[in-house]
């Protein structure tokens, strides 16, 4: 999507800007503070009149994740069966003096849903989705020199109103910002890039600012650009004055170059920074700036996705927006987790799923090196729940659309925009309309990427053709659930770009299969990358006895989440994953698994977007030796070999035709199963083992690496095993564990994988599942921390944070 063309003149490049001094000038005093602590919150319809009412928690907070779930719950299985209702925050603010002539703004990164804040009991603004950013003028209700009371009314008792976990509450963060009245708002900045040139010498960055006049009077303003290399130093510069009016903006675009760019890619997604400054004369009003990375992205039919003229297939992966066992609180910590979860896991991409992400997370998607498609909405006007965003659809759509937008376009790993998934409109002559004006509201703030949406079937494959209307309206066109239809598409219309925007997990090599052999087929999407809250009993497999059931038909509580990804709620790789990443060639090259027995010995009943059930163990107890077993092995060799206790049990081949896997069928007894890689001459060149373990004797604490994201570690994840005296992970033995802290941190979760567990995520005790479990304890201070686990029969371990 990006040009191609030659730009006709440059402003400024190279040396030029290298004297440019970015030290701040006399009369600069913006201020900006994370208001993280200090809130006061309590659950309820009215807001509290007496103190012991209130309970102090900091933010981000879900109040969801914290409550007890029962299957009467309004929310229903699709939110996990979770408590929503009404909440209210409530926090002091003192504003000195020297605010005096400065704005104040309170900047909410997400709240959900249906937010009112007051100021001193002045009713200042209102929100109602809860995924989008707004911003709060606070100026003319302050009293300067005295304490201030914020109060936040989170409304989300409209119920079913999501067909996900949502959360409750305050769950972005929340940033107080303090600037002159002659400002840069961060939405008004931005940077693309315009044109690399072959030889890769130089980058042309079309670059645009405005500066706003919050001021009384008529002023001249100067802005200035500058383009900061990863070593922090000036490449590039550009300046320019105008006249504002009171309430207007100065505005400017300039074409902007960068000598010897370093690009963004997947693997070295290098950064650049776009800094702005303000002048009145010789003071320096305001500065903000913005991140950005120098990249071409383009699509065709002919030659699939570009990035930087290289074709990529997109390995993606859907993802919801919570965090697992910390519900829907969005810590930067968390976000990068989850993005370095799925980069390791061999994804090259994530579709947010069905609503614009937190930029903690796409910045983590930036840093890491992964494409998004940036999604606004699950549906439009007809409501696919009750409550859902069609009963704010009219009012909302274009303001939110556009929000997204302007926040999200200089993150170098949005490549798409996408304006929906699944639309009930899609076959109408009003989705056609809507789809249309969305397209346009997107292009008038960002022509650099296509515009996009993940579009199910009508029902009958006559009616199908009926749906190219909408997809005009579309740049690139994602098909959910409908590999069926890639090539047929493709006779009919040779110019249609196509990617799977969702997939089931079972269809990976049929996915790959289609993106390696078609190029109009940019790539998948597969649903999902992660499990998550809600959505209770998708991807839920069930024993021969019991016929499979879609997650939609009855009530599956005590589930309460979706296991249907490929990784599970704390961030485990199930065999799938590895699968996966096999099938795409990703790095891995060989993994076995094996298929958990039924008690019967038949096979298990798999629902919708289920898999079955395969476990990384060789360790089954009550299983009578001599059992038939299923152990299937995946594998990028020509061949694949499986022992048992040394004892060779078969050799099939594992290349393309059998979709890089062979099932092998062997008798149990406990000891060690043995995968090999064989390469075209016989050779074993890779061993993958499963060693059976003994009952366990004691907890294993690993602490993973913090990531390192630019801002001050506050989250610490710890997986929790159950071993044997030999340190070999027991997966067929649990217990209930108790966890104790020593230090300045709380535990902000305890959870486990089994989405059909009744305890809470708060819960301490809490029982592993599959002898694992995770715990995410929250620094609050600094010093040292020692996390201590304890269980009946199993000791206590201890380790150091």
């Amino acid at each position: 999507m990006s040009p191609r063309i030659a730009p006709r003149s440059l402003c400024v490049i190279g040396s030029i800007a290298a004297a440019l001094s970015l030290s701040p000038m006399t009369g600069f005093a913006r201020e900006s503070e994370t208001l993280a602590d200090s809130w006061n919150f309590s659950h309820g319809p009215e807001q509290p009149a007496e103190s012991d009412q209130w309970t102090e928690v900091s933010l981000p907070h879900d109040w969801s994740i914290e409550l007890p779930r029962d299957e009467d719950q309004p929310s229903l299985g699709g939110n996990g069966f979770f408590q929503t209702g009404i909440g209210w925050y409530k926090r002091e603010l003192l504003a000195p003096k020297r605010w005096m002539d400065q704005k104040a703004l309170l900047h909410f990164e997400g709240v959900y849903q249906k937010a009112s804040v007051w100021l001193n009991g002045e009713l200042l603004a209102e929100h109602a989705y809860g995924y989008t950013p707004f911003q709060v003028d606070l100026t003319d209700s302050l009293v300067l020199g005295e304490t201030n009371e914020i109060l936040v009314k989170v409304d989300n008792s409209d119920q079913p109103n999501s067909r996900w976990y949502s959360g409750s509450g305050i769950y972005r963060p929340v940033t107080l910002r303090i600037f002159d009245p002659i400002h840069i708002d961060k939405r008004d900045i931005s940077a693309s890039t315009w044109f690399i040139s072959e030889d890769g010498k130089l980058g042309t960055i079309a670059v645009s600012a405005q500066a706003r006049n919050g001021s009384e009077a008529t002023e001249e303003i100067t802005l200035k650009a500058s383009i900061i290399d990863p070593d922090g130093l000036p490449v590039a510069n550009f300046e320019q004055s105008g006249n504002a009016a009171p309430g207007e903006r100065f505005t400017f675009e300039a074409k902007l170059g960068v000598p010897h760019p370093q690009v963004w890619d997947l693997d070295s997604p290098t950064l650049y920074r776009l800094v702005v400054r303000s002048f009145v004369g010789d003071r320096q009003t305001d500065r903000e700036e913005t991140s950005f990375g120098i990249r071409t992205v383009e699509f065709s039919a002919k030659e699939g996705f570009l990035l930087n003229g290289r074709s990529v297939e997109l390995i993606g992966a859907n993802v919801h927006h919570d965090n697992g066992p910390l519900g829907a609180a969005e810590y930067r910590d968390a976000a990068f987790r989850k993005a370095k979860v799925l980069k390791d896991a061999g994804f090259n991409a994530v579709r947010t799923a069905h609503n614009p992400p937190s930029s903690d997370f796409l910045d983590a998607c930036d840093q890491l090196g992964l494409l998004v498609s940036d999604e606004s909405f699950d549906g439009w006007k007809s409501k696919k729940n009750k409550q859902d965003y069609g009963t704010l659809f009219d009012e909302n759509w274009e303001s939110d659309l556009r929000a997204m937008v302007y926040r999200d376009r200089n993150h170098p790993s949005v490549v798409m925009w996408s304006i929906g998934n699944e639309v009930y409109e899609r076959g109408k002559e009003s989705g056609i309309e809507i789809a249309a004006k969305m397209r346009e509201t997107v292009r008038s703030i960002d022509t650099t990427r296509p515009v996009t949406a993940g579009i199910n079937g009508l029902g009958k494959k006559e009616e199908w053709p009926q749906l190219d209307h909408l997809f005009a309206n579309l740049d690139v066109v994602g098909y959910n659930y409908e590999l069926h239809r890639h090539a047929e598409d493709h006779e009919r219309l040779p110019n249609r770009i196509i990617y799977s925007s969702e997939s089931y997990l079972d269809d990976a090599f049929a996915s790959w299969k289609a993106s390696s052999d078609f190029e109009y087929v940019i790539g998948d999407f597969v649903w999902t990358g992660i499990d998550y809250l809600g959505e209770a009993g998708i991807g839920r497999v069930f024993p021969p006895e019991i016929e499979a059931y879609p997650h939609w038909e009855g009530v599956h509580y005590p589930w309460h989440g979706a296991y249907c990804g490929d990784i599970d709620l704390t961030g485990f790789r199930k065999p799938i994953s590895h699968y996966r990443n096999i099938v795409w060639d990703q790095g891995e090259k060989l993994f076995a698994a094996v298929l958990e027995p039924t008690e019967t010995g038949e096979d298990w009943n798999v629902s919708q977007w289920a898999t079955r059930p395969l476990i990384e163990s060789w360790t089954w107890p009550e299983l009578a030796e001599g059992t038939p077993v299923t152990v299937e092995v995946f594998s990028r060799y020509p061949k694949a070999r499986l022992l048992l206790n040394s004892k060779i049990y078969g050799e099939k081949p594992t290349g393309e035709t059998q979709e890089f896997k062979a099932v092998f069928e062997i008798p149990y007894k406990a000891g060690k199963i043995e995968a090999q890689g064989i390469d075209s001459n016989g050779n074993v060149v890779e061993r993958f083992v499963i060693q059976s373990a003994e009952p366990a004797s004691q907890i294993a604490l690993e602490a993973e690496t913090p990531i390192e994201h630019g801002e001050k570690n506050t989250l610490r994840f710890v997986r929790v095993r159950l071993a044997d005296k030999n340190g070999i992970w027991n997966m067929a033995q649990d217990a209930s564990v108790s966890y104790s802290l020593d230090g300045p941190a709380r535990i902000a979760a305890i959870g486990s994988a089994d989405l059909a567990s009744e305890e809470n995520y708060g819960a301490n005790p809490r029982k592993t599942w599959q002898g694992q479990a995770l715990v995410v304890i929250e620094r609050t201070g600094d010093g040292s921390i020692t996390l201590t686990a304890e269980s009946e029969g199993l000791g206590s371990t201890k380790i150091e944070l």
